[in-house]
C-alpha cells in the first residue's frame, strides 16, 4: 500500500508526527486560551446570564468539561468502531472540523443530554475540564485507531479519533467565544 492510499482513508493509517503536533498545538492553545478567559473571575461573573435562554459562564464550563470526557469515552469505543469508508478524504475532514467546529457563525444547539445540571461550580468545572484534557493529551498520545475506525457524530457524519480529538480542541475554542461574548455583555458585573 502507497502512502497516498493509505491518506485517503485505509483502516491501517496512522497519524503522522505533523497530524499529532497540531493535534498538541490545538489542544494547548485551546486549553490556555479558556483559562485566561476565565481568569480572576468572581462568582457573580460566574453566574451572570445573559438572558433567561442563555448559558452562565459556570454553564458553558460544565458542558465544557463534559464533553471532553465524552470524547475520551467516544474514542475508548474505536477499537471496535467500524472502518474507515476507503477513499474517506481524512485531510479534507480534519481541516473542515478545524474550521467549522469553532466558528460561532453556524449554530447548533447542544443535545439536552449535554447540557449543563449544575453538577459543579465554575472553579470546579474548571478542575474537571484541566483533569480531563490531561487524558486528552494521553490519549492522542497512545491511543489505537486514533484513524481507521470511525463513529459518528450527530450532526457531521463519521469521525476518526484524531478528528474526535481535533474537534474536543475546537468545540473549546468555541465556548471560549461564547465566554467572551458573555463577558463583553453590557449587563456583565463588574468584579
Amino acid at each position: 500500500m502507497t502512502q497516498n492510499t493509505a491518506v485517503a482513508g485505509s483502516a491501517t493509517r496512522e497519524i503522522t508526527a505533523a497530524e499529532r503536533e497540531q493535534a498538541v498545538q490545538d489542544l494547548e492553545r485551546s486549553r490556555d486560551g479558556l483559562v485566561e478567559a476565565l481568569r480572576g473571575l468572581s462568582d457573580s461573573q460566574w453566574n451572570f446570564k445573559p438572558a433567561q435562554d442563555r448559558w452562565s459562564i459556570a454553564e458553558i464550563l460544565e458542558h465544557v468539561a463534559f464533553v471532553e470526557a465524552r470524547i475520551q469515552e467516544i474514542i475508548g469505543k474505536l477499537p471496535e468502531a467500524p472502518e474507515d469508508a476507503p477513499g474517506r478524504e481524512v485531510r479534507q475532514v480534519d481541516a473542515f472540523v478545524r474550521f467549522y467546529v469553532p466558528s460561532r457563525e453556524l449554530k447548533v444547539q447542544a443535545p439536552e443530554r449535554i447540557w449543563p445540571t449544575g453538577r459543579w461550580t465554575g472553579p470546579g468545572a474548571l478542575e474537571h475540564f484541566l483533569e480531563a484534557r490531561k487524558r486528552t493529551f494521553e490519549l492522542l498520545a497512545s491511543a489505537p485507531h486514533l484513524r481507521g475506525r470511525v463513529l459518528p457524530h450527530p450532526i457531521y457524519g463519521p469521525w476518526d479519533g484524531y478528528q474526535w480529538i481535533l474537534a474536543g480542541a475546537c468545540h473549546v475554542a468555541r465556548h471560549t467565544s461564547q465566554i467572551r461574548e458573555v463577558k463583553a455583555d453590557p449587563r456583565f458585573p463588574s468584579a
